[in-house]
């Protein structure tokens, strides 16, 4: 949020057991974060490509 006015920014989101996010309760398997790290990926090597 910080950034926002300064470049471009994202929030790339996964989903969590019960839905339960910002807490020491947080979990995510490796599957689960798999989609999200993906668009991650790519993100950066399309700007990397710019």
């Amino acid at each position: 949020m910080s950034l926002a006015g300064v470049c471009p920014t994202a929030m790339i989101f996964t989903p969590c057991r019960d839905g339960i996010t910002h807490n020491n309760n947080e979990f995510a398997t490796r599957e689960d974060l798999e989609p999200g790290l993906n668009v991650l990926l790519h993100s950066v090597v399309a700007r990397a490509d710019h």
